[in-house]
């Protein structure tokens, strides 16, 4: 707990001024964990004997992302033309032999989609007026809920929430990422609304309720990983970040957690 500790509050330092600054050093920030999870998205199938094209993958999300944050008018045609390129490419890996090539390209698309355009709504989210500051209250949220997942699991939990996907993760954890989330999401936004830009745009209860779906449905994108971990046999995506895991062990939750913010916000309030 002290060295993911230490880790997140090493990263807050880190990651806070440029989610702040916005434009190239916010897509920095995030583009180097978006790139990097599909790396790792990559290494696990592959360590389950599939042969996704790395390339292929790895530019795709790359592609997706730079358009989606910088030329968004652009982001659909990048999108179809990374699928398109790794189902030319699988074909072609067919044609000498590679009898799986359907199921690496469904792999490789998946990677796209999932890490490239899903990961995407975090520019999305950032690139909204006063971007930085829903940014904030919305990765807060998810992450006051994965805190208090993690903490209240560890210490009180006893009945298993998923065991054949995650046999760590229990109810109880479950229950107090909703409770933190909730209770981070109407904080924030006491804070947000007291000293930063967002004074007259969100009320407390409408934080509120946007803590409480954060801590309620983002939790499926960490058991989405354990999905994939499982099946590949890998406890965690790589040990880059001390604590963490890899890249997409830490942004898991993120994915889910920036669209369902970016569409309670356009919806409900802006």
């Amino acid at each position: 707990m002290l060295k993911r500790t230490i880790t997140a509050l090493g990263l807050a330092v880190i990651g806070l001024p440029l989610i702040m600054l916005g434009g190239p050093f916010y897509y920095l920030l995030m583009g180097t964990f978006l790139i990097g999870a599909a790396r790792e998205y990559i290494h696990l199938f592959r360590a389950a004997g599939y042969q996704p094209n790395f390339h292929v993958t790895i530019g795709g999300v790359a592609l997706v992302t730079v358009t989606r944050m910088f030329f968004p008018s652009y982001a659909q045609p990048a999108f179809a033309v990374s699928l398109l390129a790794a189902m030319a490419y699988h074909l072609i890996a067919y044609e000498r032999g590679r009898d799986q090539s359907a199921v690496d390209f469904g792999i490789a698309v998946g990677g796209i989609a999932y890490i490239g355009w899903i990961g995407s709504y975090l520019f999305d989210l950032r690139n909204l007026p006063d971007g930085g500051w829903w940014f904030m209250l919305v990765m807060f949220s998810v992450m006051y809920g994965d805190t208090g997942a993690y903490s209240i699991g560890r210490a009180y939990g006893r009945h298993k929430m998923a065991p054949r996907l995650s046999p760590k993760k229990s109810w109880e954890g479950y229950a107090a990422s909703i409770v933190t989330a909730t209770w981070g999401g109407f904080f924030s936004v006491y804070a947000f609304t007291t000293y930063g830009n967002l004074a007259g745009q969100i009320t407390l209860w409408q934080g509120a309720i946007l803590g409480f779906i954060l801590g309620a449905i983002p939790p499926l994108g960490d058991l989405g990983e354990s999905m994939i971990k499982r099946q590949s046999g890998i406890k965690d995506s790589s040990d880059l970040i001390p604590g963490h895991g890899g890249f997409f062990d830490r942004i898991d939750s993120w994915l889910w957690g920036a669209v369902i913010g970016y569409y309670f916000l356009i919806w409900f309030i802006l």
